[in-house]
């Protein structure tokens, strides 16, 4: 566990989250039917998947839309605006992330595109080095570098140990990655990030920080943490649109060929004798940055910095906490419930829970808390099928899809139930899922369902 999240955790769990309210979101008052009969007010909580965007989020694109330009060498009054606005924001985000004065913050479509945009970059000798538990935008893009896949630990500092020997008993020694989320998406715990830069870097790695799970719940400092890149999702940060953020060391992406070539990523293009072309690219965070950016995308995720710096992290996570307590406590009363874990259940974590359910295939669960209670979570292998076979005792080569596999309602299922939330979840969601389960499990569901393309669904 990483001492500085640690102690922050334990810091704000500290102070009373009883007076903080929810943030705004949209969608709040949405109201679903359900097949009972009726219509409830529908329970998002699945904030590890897609958050919903925050109302401040919202607005703030809303009052900007009407002066939208194109960015970049536009003379324009409102292109001169848009890039403006769209280099403040790099700004904005370098800020929340606490970057260092040579960082550079590049803009992604999302983590994924950010970490195949680092893995286009790294050095064409680099060794590579992850866990298991990674989701798959971590654990898949290495596809041109030498992969080293570490087992998952069952400890904090044996995740650290582990990597320590893998890094040793490298051969030949020349440049290395190490990949590691900061929260898992599968059981919401906090990894020991800190401690694990210092292996890295004690062993001349450098380390890139999956923050998709951890920057939405907990503030992320690139230097306390000491991580040569970040990533993370505007979509998982309150933000609506395909945006994302690739934020650190400048040396590699200098160095590399753009990720995309084109417009924006070049300085200047000339013709030679011999009919061919010449390019000179940008050396800054332009230079991966080809084509027409997504300037209300990236507008959207630095409101969204503004909006949880504001609103105060500290309040945020203490109240966070107590959600996942509660969520904890209730999933505890109910035998049939088995919470999945790699580090036990003292471990922090943050709003991010699965679990599986005695007796119940998880999608049948799942749709039956959609469709009878008006409650949206996530079932399948959460798109970390590795990390979610290792949990639940599968042997490594069995199938499996990120939804749910072709089981009928009662059948078992080798996926899970994952329910997740955060800054915009109020009270009653939480109270409603933990009896819905209670009920679910006491009594069964109150309607007929049916397999549907591998799903289940309500049978009509």
């Amino acid at each position: 566990m990483s001492a500085s999240l640690n102690a922050a955790v334990a810091t704000t769990v500290a102070s009373d989250p009883a007076c903080a309210e929810p943030l705004a979101v949209l969608g709040r008052d949405v109201t679903v039917p359900l097949v009972t009969g009726g219509e409830v007010t529908y329970a998002a909580l699945d904030y590890a998947a897609s958050a919903p965007a925050l109302q401040r989020v919202w607005d703030d694109v809303a009052a900007y839309a009407p002066y939208y330009g194109s960015v970049h060498r536009g003379a324009g009054y409102l292109s001169q605006l848009s890039t403006d606005l769209f280099e403040q924001s790099r700004a904005t985000v370098a800020a929340f992330l606490d970057c260092r004065p040579t960082d550079q913050v590049v803009f992604t479509r999302s983590t994924t595109d950010s970490l195949n945009l680092l893995a286009a970059v790294i050095p064409a000798d680099c060794q590579v080095f992850v866990f298991e538990t990674e989701h798959h935008a971590s654990l898949l893009p290495w596809t041109n570098a030498q992969v080293s896949y570490l087992n998952a630990p069952r400890t904090p500092d044996e995740a650290v140990a582990t990597l320590e020997r893998a890094l040793a008993d490298r051969d030949p020694y020349g440049p290395a990655l190490v990949c590691v989320t900061g929260a898992s998406n599968v059981t919401g715990e906090l990894w020991p990030v800190k401690e694990l830069a210092a292996a890295a870097h004690a062993h001349g790695a450098r380390i890139v920080l999956d923050a998709a799970q951890l920057a939405p719940h907990h503030p992320v400092s690139v230097r306390d943490l000491d991580v040569d890149w970040v990533a993370f999702s505007g979509h998982k940060l309150y933000a609506p649109f395909g945006s994302g953020v690739l934020a650190g060391r400048a040396d590699w992406l200098q160095q590399a060929e753009p990720y995309l070539a084109g417009g924006g990523a070049s300085r200047k293009v000339s013709r030679r004798e011999d009919g061919g072309v010449d390019v000179e690219w940008h050396i800054t965070a332009a230079r991966h940055e080809a084509g027409s950016p997504n300037v209300i995308g990236v507008y959207s995720i630095a409101s969204a910095c503004r909006a949880l710096t504001e609103a105060g992290f500290e309040n945020l996570v203490a109240r966070e906490q107590r959600l996942v307590e509660r969520v904890r406590e209730g999933l505890a009363e109910v035998p049939a419930v088995r919470v999945l874990s790699l580090f036990g259940d003292d471990a922090p974590r943050v709003g991010v829970i699965s679990f599986v359910v005695d007796g119940w295939n998880s999608s049948h669960f799942a749709a039956a808390l959609s469709a009878e209670y008006g409650i949206g979570v996530r079932d399948g292998l959460f798109c970390a099928h590795p990390l979610v076979r290792t949990l639940l005792g599968s042997e490594p080569q069995t199938q499996g899809e990120c939804g749910a596999p072709e089981a009928a309602p009662g059948e078992r299922s080798l996926n899970a139930i994952r329910v997740s939330f955060g800054a915009g979840t109020p009270d009653e969601h939480v109270e409603r899922f933990v009896r819905a389960v209670k009920e679910l499990v006491t009594d069964g569901a109150k309607w007929q369902y049916r397999t549907e393309e591998g799903r289940c669904v309500p049978a009509v």
